[in-house]
């Protein structure tokens, strides 16, 4: 007999699967990667099957699966393995786990529908025989008359003639005159229509057509292929009464499709690279076809110096997966970088490239991710979400700058997408190739120690020099002006000398606002958030000190708020203090910033690249946005202000981050014929991460930062857990904290190191008390364990499962 049960996910932070029973209607072996609309207590929720079974559950009765949602499988057999290990592995919820797998719920939303009771026909026939007596009568018999003309159920956007329709229709459910039901809707495709001029037509005599015909048809026959009609209309500069009237006329041919997402662009000179490799590209791209034509799994490290044209190298991995009629997906750490990488594979590759990022509406991501599972699309590019494109015939995947820590999920699922897709390239068997000019410590070990294969580029492109790097001390600076000030004299300096010679300068300052926080001179209280324990920013062109945290704003105080002093004093320099100083000083040039406060969309940040782009900016001030990818031509100068910022930070990667931040920024000048100059700003310059940056030395740096790791036990010589406790009742967090004290503390005689329960660096986030617990294992085996039973150890503690973060291999300690 068939199995009659099916195993779903629900998207719920919950750690168990809910099983139902398969109606007739439905065949068991069907189930298995579809979307399902299933009951769960009083509303319908969408799940995915997982596995079916002829066990039933041990409950008294099985609730059925409503509804099957697609027609074929949303989630291949290797996509829902992949699932099952990234809940396992990263001790995250398997319901919430499967919803980043899956598509978004753009084309189906949940209504509510409502249908007349008998008791509430009754009501309406007494009102339409009496008459309504006063206004909520009035209300209730229009309510009842919808629902009775709709003849069966209706939604309640149909109420919306109703005053206070929802007050008023909660109130007739309440009374039993009606009953409601959750459904699901598919809603309508959003389509765009299509047009191309009759091949037949394409020879017709042009005297026939007047001038703004004439343009439709030379658009038309230029692009060679047909044009959406907003493009078409932009294209021939004409109205859309003169395409309907040559449609009417039977010249064009008029369609229907999905509208596609709009290709990212911000250069509309943009050239496709050349692909013509040195010696070094070659034969790095050599290894990896090799790896590509055995169809074996192969983790591969890519170490380039900036410039080195590791792009290129990619370009021709994916072209050897596709000329062997295989699928590739390729993995950026931001955004920013999507729209920069997605133009070279487009350029290369046409339309067959899919793009997935956060930025992209609900129903442009589900349309690509659809295109993809249809395999309409072989090629996907797209952020840390993306390594579960549903591609299949998967034969190459690629994670480009694999060090950044934004490829790490900071809700849960807690996953990293580049050990996520190291993962996924061993499930599929396909190599992947990680590359980076810094690579993470981890990675570098493993090349070291022979679980990866290294391949380097150690020259740019064309042999062109590496930037010349000076460091600015400011402290000898300090001691001659006797004066602190947002930009050092020798980086004034500097960036006069680009705008007199035409080029371009680029300033990274990597903290937002105007001033870090505002103290009281009388006190020594700074301002804080009333959620977190943190200092607010000041931002000036708000006027308003902003939490970078949780979003909480306040008016700027005219006296402490504490002893109600008024020496109130603005600490530390930001981007907008930055910029500010520059136009200050240089008022004739064209100065803008790039960073969260300036670009919030993907237009925007494409406005203010292609600007830069065109030479409509001379110096572009920016954070961390402006530091990695981009590849400006006349960049002859970058400033790197405040560039210790991150090495007070209280976390185990301070120097290997802000070693990275240097360099990357540092390959962002001298990528063109011109030469480069890198001035780097410090108080700290005998700081090893600062000075290996300033040599661009990675191997000095890696020697002596992988020393303090072996030293201290942190990865990659240990594996580590972040396990963090919260609750807005501090009274909860201590006693919870205790409680996983005592769980802990017998895993220490099995080599795990215990620290804490301690006060977490953030304290207090978004009105929650935090106390955390890091764990380091020299086994990965005994730390799962550990984490695993912990999650068991809280549930029978009673303890809130959205309590306690579990955090796998975390990127941050705060």
């Amino acid at each position: 007999m068939a199995p009659r049960y099916c195993e779903i996910a629900l998207p719920l932070p919950l750690r168990s699967l809910f099983t139902y029973a398969v109606p007739s209607k439905l065949e068991s072996n069907e189930l298995v990667g579809r979307r399902v609309v299933v009951p769960f207590r009083n509303r319908k929720m969408i799940g995915v099957g997982l596995a079916v079974t002829d066990h039933a559950p041990d409950v008294a009765r099985v609730k059925e699966i409503a509804e099957l949602l697609d027609p074929i499988p949303a989630l291949p057999a290797s996509l829902i393995e992949l699932g099952r290990w990234v809940s396992k592995y990263y001790v995250a919820p398997i319901g919430e786990t499967f919803r980043s797998l899956l598509p978004p719920e753009a084309e189906v939303r949940q209504e509510r529908e409502y249908t007349l009771t008998e008791a509430g026909r009754e009501y309406l026939a007494e009102l339409v025989a009496r008459g309504p007596a006063n206004e909520r009568e009035l209300a209730d018999f229009t309510a009842l008359d919808i629902t009775k003309d709709a003849d069966g159920a209706v939604v309640f956007s149909r109420f919306r003639k109703v005053p206070a329709a929802r007050d008023v229709v909660e109130r007739l459910v309440r009374e039993s005159y009606l009953t409601w039901n959750d459904i699901v809707v598919r809603r309508k495709e959003r389509l765009q229509k299509i047009v191309a001029w009759k091949p037949e037509e394409a020879g017709a005599e042009e005297k026939s057509l007047n001038e703004k015909e004439l343009r439709v048809r030379a658009a038309l026959l230029e692009a060679g292929v047909p044009l959406p009609l907003s493009v078409l209309i932009v294209a021939a500069s004409v109205t859309r009464g003169v395409i309907e009237k040559l449609a009417e006329q039977g010249r064009l041919i008029l369609w229907d499709e999905p509208r596609a997402v709009e290709e990212d662009s911000w250069d509309t000179d943009y050239t496709a690279p050349s692909n013509v490799l040195n010696a070094e590209q070659a034969a790095a791209l050599g290894q990896i076809r090799g790896w590509i034509d055995a169809q074996a799994f192969h983790v591969g490290l890519l170490h380039g110096v900036t410039g080195s044209g590791k792009t290129e190298v990619y370009l021709g991995a994916v072209e050897a997966a596709i000329a062997k009629g295989r699928s590739a997906l390729v993995l950026v750490p931001e955004i920013a970088l999507t729209l920069w990488m997605s133009r070279h594979v487009r350029a290369r590759f046409g339309p067959g490239v899919a793009i997935l990022h956060s930025a992209l509406t609900d129903n442009e991501r589900a349309r690509e991710w659809w295109r993809v599972r249809r395999g309409e699309a072989r090629i996907v590019v797209g952020t840390r979400s993306a390594v579960f494109a549903p591609l299949e015939n998967l034969g190459l995947i690629l994670v480009d700058e694999e060090q950044e820590t934004s490829y790490k999920q900071e809700e849960a699922p807690r996953y990293n997408g580049r050990d996520t897709a190291v993962y996924r390239a061993r499930l599929e068997g396909v190599p992947v190739v990680l590359g980076s000019a810094t690579p993470s410590l981890e990675s570098y070990h493993h090349a070291r120690t022979g679980k990866y294969t290294l391949l380097e580029l150690k020259t740019r492109v064309e042999n062109r020099p590496l930037a010349q790097v000076r460091v600015v001390d400011l402290r000898e600076e300090f001691r001659a002006t006797h004066r602190a000030s947002p930009i050092s004299e020798s980086l004034r300096a500097a960036i006069a000398a680009r705008l007199e010679s035409g080029t371009q300068a680029m300033i990274l300052i990597n903290r937002r606002g105007y001033s870090w926080f505002l103290i009281c001179r009388g006190c020594g209280v700074s301002v804080q958030c009333q959620n977190c324990s943190i200092a607010l920013t000041y931002h000036k062109k708000r006027a308003r000190l902003e939490c970078h945290y949780c979003g909480f704003t306040a008016r700027i105080p005219k006296e402490c708020p504490k002893c109600k002093q008024e020496y109130l004093y603005f600490v530390g320099d930001g981007a907008e203090r930055v910029e500010e100083s520059l136009r200050e000083h240089f008022p004739q040039a064209r100065i803008a910033r790039l960073d969260r406060d300036t670009v919030r969309t993907k237009q925007e940040y494409q406005k203010v690249l292609g600007a830069f782009a065109r030479r409509e900016i001379d110096v572009l001030v920016g954070t961390q946005m402006v530091a990695k990818g981009h590849d400006f031509e006349f960049v002859t100068l970058v400033g790197v202000v405040g560039a210790d910022l991150a090495l007070g930070r209280p976390d185990f990667r301070a120097a290997e981050k802000t070693f990275q931040l240097l360099t990357q920024v540092a390959g962002r000048a001298g990528r063109g014929k011109l030469p480069g100059e890198v001035i780097v700003e410090t108080y700290y310059p005998e700081h090893y991460a600062i000075e290996c940056a300033v040599r661009q030395d990675y191997i000095a740096f890696y020697e002596k930062e992988s020393h303090f790791r072996r030293m201290l036990h942190y990865p990659p010589y240990a594996a580590l857990a972040n396990v963090l406790i919260r609750s807005r009742s501090l009274e909860n967090a201590i006693k919870w904290s205790r409680a996983l004290e005592s769980y802990f503390a017998p895993f220490e005689k099995e080599g795990i190191k215990v620290l804490g329960p301690a006060a977490a660096p953030l304290a207090r986030l978004r009105q929650e008390y935090r106390f955390q617990f890091l764990l380091k294992a020299p086994k990965r085996s005994n730390l799962t364990r550990a984490l695993s039973g912990c999650v068991e150890f809280c549930a029978k503690r009673e303890i809130p499962e959205t309590a306690v973060i579990v955090d796998v291999d975390p990127t941050s300690l705060s």
